[in-house]
Order: C-alpha cells, then sequence, then structure tokens
C-alpha cells in the first residue's frame, strides 16, 4: 500500500512538474512597452535593438536552463501607437524580458469582437444646403476602417469623377490572395492586411484568404455606410429600394484588415491603427471593442490616443450587450463611443383580409409570392405540429404567448410544417433573427393580431393574401434606443459620460461581397450586393463619415471640437416632440447612459456655436487623475515626463456625470458635486448665451455665471456647474440639460447632466 501512494506521488508530480513546463515553454502573444530613452546609442534603429534584445532573452535562457526554449519572435515593431513591440513569448522569456534595459511594462494580446442608404435622408443631409455641400461631401477626407476587409468591386467603391489622390496619403494597396493592388483606385485608396498576431497565437492555422479582400462581409458593409459613393437600384431584394450612398460620398477610403474568419488579436489591431496613422487617415472607424479594462490595460484605448495626438479623429462603437448599464467598451475619453437607434423606416409586409382591408407587419422574406387568396386559420400556439401539417395549403395564424422560446418554437413548427405563409402575433422587440425568414412570414402587433384573429373568427371561409417587400416610411415614435446597444457608465473612465451619441444602426442598406450569402429561401442561399446589418458596427461609420464632413467643412477643428460640435447639437427628441424612447425599457425615455447626448443632427454641427475643446494634456491631467502609477501613464502616452501637477477628473466634457452611491451614510446627508468647463465661440460675430436648465429628479442644479459674452470667434470663456443632492441617491438615474442659447436664438448648445446612484465594482 505504501508502494502504491509513492507511485501516486511520483506520477502526481511528474505531471504537476510537466504542466509547469509546458507553461514555460508555451509561447503567447504579448504587447511590450518600451522606453525608448533606454535605447543603447549603438543600434541604429528601435527595431534593431528589439531583435536584439528578444535574440538575447532566448540564448540566456537556453545556456541558464540546458533545455530547448523556441526562439522569442518579433511580430509587429510600432512606431506611433506605443514605444515598442509585440513578439511571442514564453513565460519565462516575458520573465526575463522584465529585467532587460528600458523594458516599461506588458499586456497578453486579447481577442476583440465586432459589434455586429436611407439613413442620409433621414439624418437630413441634402445636396441643396447644409454639411453636404458645405464640406464638398467630404472631398479628399481620408476615412480609415479597421475591419475585416473589402469587396473592392462593389459599385459603391466606384471612382467616377473623382479627383487625383491627395499627394499627403502615403498608404498603399497591398496585393495578396484573390486581391491585386490594381483594385484600387480614387475612392479606395488604400488596403492592407495585417495578421502576425493571428498566426502566432494559432501557428498551425490556414489564412482562407490572406489579403484585404472581405470574406466576411462586415468591413464592405461599414466601409460603405461611411464613404460609399452613388449606386442607383440599390436594395436587399426590393426591401429599401433606391439610391444608396454613404455619409461621405465625397471622401477617400482606406481599409486596414485586422479581423478574420478564424480569429481577431490586438497585436494586430494596433498595428493597422499605427499603420493607418503612419498613412496619413483623417479619420478612424472602429466597429469593435474589449470590454472591462482599466485604460493602460486596453491596446485600443492606448493605440487611439496616439491617433488623437496626431490629430485624427476616432469613431467606436459602444457594443451590442444591451439593454443592462454598464455594458459598453470604449468608453474612452478621447474617443466617440456611439450607441446604435432606429429610423423612421421599416421593412414589412401588408396581409390583406378578404374585401375587410389589411393589416402590416414587419417581414423581411427574400422570396416572391403569389398574390392569391389562400385560406388562413388561427391555431392559437401553433404547438401541434401533426396538425400544422394538415393544413399545407393554408396561412396559420400564432399567437405568442411570451413565455421563452415560445415565439421561436412555432417559427420552427411552421417552417417544418411547409405551411403557405406564417402569422405571428408578438410583442416581442426582439424580431431580427426572425424577419429574413427562409419562408413567407410576417410579424403583427398585438393589436394588429386581433383583428386579423376576428376576422377569422367572424368569417365562414376567411382568406388572405400578403405582399411582400414593403417599405414604409415615416414610422413614429422614431428614432428610437434599440434594446441591443450598450450601456453607461464608463468601466474605464466612469467621470465621462458615456456613450456620447447615437446613430442609425437598425436595419442598415450598404454594400456587400457577392459571393456571401444574405438569406435562405427555402433551402437555397441567396446572394445580393447590399445587405441589411444592424448593430453599433453600424452606427459607428455614420459617425465617421459625418465627423469626415465636419473636417471637410472646418479642416482647423480639432477632433474633440468635433465631438463636441456632434454632441452639443444631436437632438433628444423624436418625430412627435417627445423625448426619444428606449425599446430596451419597454419604450421608457431614454436616458443619456443610453443614447448619450442625442441623437446625431449633422447640419446643425455645422455651426455649434460653442464647442468645449481639449488637448492632449488635459488627458494626461485625466489620467493623472485616475491615480495611475508614472510607469501606467507612460504605456498610454509614451513620454517619461508626463506632467502631474494639475490632476483631474473633471475633464472639459460637453457632458456631465455626477455620482450619488455613498450607502454608508446618515439620511438627509447632501453633497455638491461640481464641474469646471470653457467653451470656446466658434461662431462668426458677437454672441450672448444665456444658461437654460431641465429640471432634475431628486438633485438641484446650478451654473455660474448664466450669462457669457463672446465678442469674437475663438474667445474662451468658462463656467461652473453644481449638483446638489444626498450622498444616497434614491433613483438609480436621474438626468436633464444644460443648455446655452444666444440671444439671437442662432444656436442651442445643449449638454446632458446625469447624477446616479450606480455603483461601478472593479
Amino acid at each position: 500500500m505504501a508502494a502504491h501512494h509513492i507511485n501516486l506521488l511520483f506520477i502526481c508530480l511528474y505531471f504537476s512538474l510537466s504542466f509547469i513546463f509546458t507553461k514555460q515553454v508555451q509561447a503567447d502573444n504579448y504587447i511590450i512597452h518600451m522606453d525608448h530613452s533606454a535605447m543603447p546609442k549603438a543600434f541604429a534603429g528601435r527595431q534593431s535593438w528589439y531583435l536584439a534584445t528578444l535574440s538575447s532573452l532566448s540564448a540566456n535562457l537556453r545556456a541558464n536552463t540546458n533545455s530547448t526554449i523556441p526562439t522569442a519572435e518579433l511580430l509587429y515593431s510600432y512606431n506611433h501607437v506605443i514605444q515598442g513591440f509585440s513578439a511571442s513569448l514564453t513565460l519565462a522569456q516575458l520573465e526575463a524580458l522584465k529585467n532587460s534595459r528600458g523594458y516599461v511594462s506588458s499586456i497578453r494580446d486579447k481577442t476583440v469582437k465586432l459589434d455586429t442608404t436611407y439613413s442620409f435622408k433621414f439624418l437630413g443631409l441634402s445636396s441643396d444646403a447644409g454639411l453636404w455641400p458645405a464640406s464638398g461631401f467630404g472631398k479628399d477626407v481620408i476615412i480609415g476602417l479597421i475591419d475585416t476587409g473589402v469587396w473592392p468591386e462593389s459599385e459603391s467603391f466606384n471612382d467616377d469623377g473623382m479627383n487625383d489622390v491627395p499627394l499627403r496619403w502615403k498608404g498603399k494597396c497591398e496585393s495578396g490572395t484573390q486581391f491585386n493592388s490594381s483594385l484600387c483606385n480614387k475612392k479606395l485608396i488604400g488596403a492592407r492586411s495585417f495578421n502576425k498576431g493571428l498566426i502566432a497565437n494559432n501557428p498551425s492555422i490556414t489564412i482562407a484568404m490572406n489579403s484585404p479582400r472581405d470574406t466576411a462581409g462586415h468591413g464592405t458593409h461599414t466601409s460603405s455606410t461611411a464613404a460609399g459613393t452613388y449606386v442607383g437600384d440599390a436594395s436587399y431584394f426590393g426591401y429599401a429600394q433606391g439610391t444608396a450612398r454613404g455619409m461621405a460620398p465625397g471622401a477617400r477610403v482606406a481599409m486596414y484588415k485586422a479581423l478574420w474568419d478564424e480569429g481577431s488579436y490586438t497585436t494586430d489591431v494596433i498595428a493597422a491603427i499605427d499603420q493607418a496613422i503612419n498613412d496619413g487617415v483623417d479619420v478612424l472607424s472602429l466597429s469593435f471593442g474589449l470590454d472591462e479594462l482599466e485604460l493602460y490595460e486596453d491596446p485600443i484605448a492606448i493605440a487611439t490616443f496616439a491617433a488623437i495626438e496626431k490629430n485624427i479623429f476616432v469613431s467606436t462603437s459602444a457594443g451590442n450587450e444591451g439593454p443592462d448599464l454598464e455594458t459598453l467598451h470604449n468608453g474612452t475619453p478621447w474617443v466617440l463611443t456611439v450607441a446604435a437607434s432606429t429610423m423612421d423606416r421599416s421593412f414589412g409586409a401588408s396581409l390583406s383580409l378578404g374585401t375587410d382591408g389589411y393589416v402590416r407587419g414587419a417581414a423581411l422574406y427574400p422570396g416572391n409570392f403569389s398574390s392569391t387568396q389562400y385560406p388562413i386559420v388561427f391555431m392559437d400556439k401553433c404547438d401541434k405540429t401533426k396538425e400544422l401539417k394538415k393544413l399545407v395549403g393554408m396561412i396559420i395564424v400564432c399567437q405568442d404567448t411570451g413565455k421563452e422560446d415560445s415565439l421561436n418554437d412555432q417559427f420552427s413548427s411552421i417552417q417544418v410544417a411547409g405551411n403557405v405563409a406564417g402569422v405571428f402575433i408578438t410583442n416581442s422587440t426582439l424580431l431580427d433573427i426572425f424577419t429574413q425568414s427562409p419562408f413567407p412570414a410576417i410579424f403583427l402587433e398585438q393589436k394588429d393580431g386581433d383583428i386579423v384573429v376576428d376576422y377569422i373568427k367572424t368569417n365562414k371561409n376567411p382568406k388572405a393574401s400578403i405582399e411582400f417587400k414593403t417599405t414604409f416610411l415615416g414610422s413614429k415614435p422614431s428614432p428610437t434606443v434599440t434594446s441591443y446597444t450598450s450601456r453607461g457608465p464608463s468601466y474605464s473612465a466612469p467621470s465621462v459620460l458615456k456613450p456620447d451619441i447615437m446613430a442609425p444602426g437598425d436595419s442598415i442598406l450598404a454594400a456587400w461581397p457577392l459571393n456571401i450569402g444574405v438569406a435562405r429561401l427555402n433551402d437555397d442561399m441567396l446572394f445580393s450586393s447590399f445587405n441589411l446589418l444592424s448593430g453599433t458596427s453600424m452606427a459607428c461609420p455614420h459617425v465617421a463619415g459625418i465627423a469626415a464632413l465636419l473636417k471637410g467643412a472646418h479642416p482647423d477643428w480639432s477632433p474633440t471640437a468635433i465631438r463636441s460640435a456632434l454632441m452639443t447639437t444631436s437632438d433628444p427628441i423624436d418625430n412627435t416632440g417627445n423625448p426619444i424612447e428606449d425599446i430596451g425599457t419597454n419604450l421608457q425615455p431614454a436616458t443619456p447612459l443610453a443614447m448619450g447626448a442625442g441623437h446625431i443632427n449633422p447640419n446643425k454641427a455645422l455651426d455649434p456655436g460653442l464647442v468645449y475643446d481639449a488637448t492632449v494634456q488635459d488627458y494626461i491631467d485625466f489620467l493623472c487623475g485616475l491615480n495611475f502609477t508614472p510607469q501606467q501613464i507612460k504605456t498610454i502616452t509614451k513620454s517619461s515626463s508626463s506632467n502631474c501637477s494639475n490632476p483631474s477628473l473633471d475633464l472639459n466634457y460637453p457632458s456631465f456625470i455626477a455620482y450619488f452611491n455613498d450607502r454608508n451614510v446618515k439620511p438627509d446627508s447632501n453633497t455638491v458635486k461640481e464641474f469646471q468647463r470653457t467653451v470656446t465661440n466658434v461662431g462668426e460675430g458677437s454672441f450672448i448665451y444665456k444658461a437654460i436648465l431641465t429640471a432634475m429628479k431628486g438633485v438641484k442644479v446650478n451654473v455660474e455665471p448664466d450669462t457669457l459674452v463672446f465678442k469674437e470667434i475663438n474667445e474662451k470663456k468658462s463656467f461652473k456647474l453644481s449638483i446638489e443632492g444626498p450622498r444616497q441617491l434614491d433613483k438609480t438615474v436621474s438626468f436633464g440639460y444644460l443648455i446655452w442659447e444666444d440671444s439671437q436664438r442662432k444656436h442651442v448648445v445643449r449638454s446632458p447632466i446625469v447624477a446616479t446612484s450606480y455603483k461601478i465594482d472593479k
């Protein structure tokens, strides 16, 4: 028995040591931050220093351990986004590197996730007046997208009528699998791909399309949303028919493929951002993100700080994890974080009830459907498949019970039974996965469903017909906040109100690769040059395109000024004249934690009156206010001499958020939160602005002074806003607005104010 125990002990010890050794020799990707001032003068350049450092690691470890250690592999040497490189390292190599000259910090590679024509009219863009003509439709502004690649043959990238590529452009079109550099033109001026991190993480992987060509569709969709040119007679199988165009049809597009079907890693993403900065893009669009990371741990936040330093505007998606609070990513103070809204356009079908009129419902069935009238029968829960199969020649009406999977089960039952069509009565707001149905299906609201059921029950021989491929305009109320869009507050920067703004993200029509299926018709895959997608991924490029328009109209504006103009001119009111509603909270008024400052209004942003500007030093002061260590700040700023003499979490931002969440206080114990702001007059002439404060439940808000007098353009004025309330607020969220209105009523500068009892746990 004793020998048996000894043998077991040796076996356990053997496997434990084997596991430890495997962990020591198994390589992972790391992003390494270095201090360039520590580079020995003997090296001609940074890359040679990095290579020599990595080479010495492997050699020293082999000599000391007398074991086989894989060679440390350099993946990327970065020029802008960080001071440093990325490499494939074992744990032993990483620990040895920490003792190397110039080492600052390291971040393990992470995976990133995507946040997955009529919209220009909905946003008020017109060829005759406003932001489009003022910006030359975004002429010569360069929009860079980090995404899944591009389908260059799409008509949305046609360069007819465009002038030569700007001389300042340093990018290029790279050849690769099924992609020739000649596929770029004066519209699509750059296309590159990045996958060294992906390959290092998966050494045996085979890249199916090793080139900038899009095999997912996402990048083609987002880039044409931002800057696609005019394409007539565009539609999704007859839905959303019309002329498609992006937000900035005169802008140039540069695609940086770093998101692959096989996986996506931050080492590749920041290499793409690094190259985009070097190439000379003006705007970056990032429809992906990382969750719950501190700013110094988030490679995307670090890389975009470098972009802002180079005066590049960055638009990012909030994520699709709503409707719960604190679900957004990209809550970074120096980027614009975009939520998703619906538009006043919907797609569906009309169900005609004999000669008794018709009702409308949601549908995106892509096939053709006979106008013949068919018998229609109400089968309530539609849970008896055998009975349904006996009614193959009929239109079946089902009542959703509201229980989990009820609608899904009914949908599957009709599909299996093979009935003429399915009519589903439901109050569900999550219909996207059902409306693109492979069989004829229409989804009715309860009030319309009641009309249909009443018709069936009061007629001896009820019949109906369905007309699909219908586009309804003027839907009310609109816009609304989508249920899926991720909500604030920001995990990484709680003192900055996020998201910033809301833009169309639901059922957006844009270009699509012709070899990627978009829908099924029975068992057949269908293909189209345009597709309808939903998500904050679609909202983000809308704002990137509009930012490009503002950049074209105001080339002297900073990215922060552009962000301010977009936010303070956005609309908190829908097309019924009421506060915008939130689908995720059963159509309650949307809070700024869901929609930011409001819904984007491009033409108003052209002349915002006042802007809240900020400098790189302001962001450094903010990082100091977060109590980051000098090393953590250096990881973001790349500077050894960051000035922390004025640390402050009170960034000069066009919104306000205050926390009243002290749970260990006496009743009736109040506190005051104060904010300092400076606004710059960007309007031509002199103006007198008066402050208007909307009432907020549970707190009192005050602004001093309440009058700002500007005598000339670019003049600055400061004010203080204070919020007084209980240390523990009763409501989770209370909100209102500070509005600066000039005496001529030419400018209305609106900023959201949030008071919240929400507590972020870290």
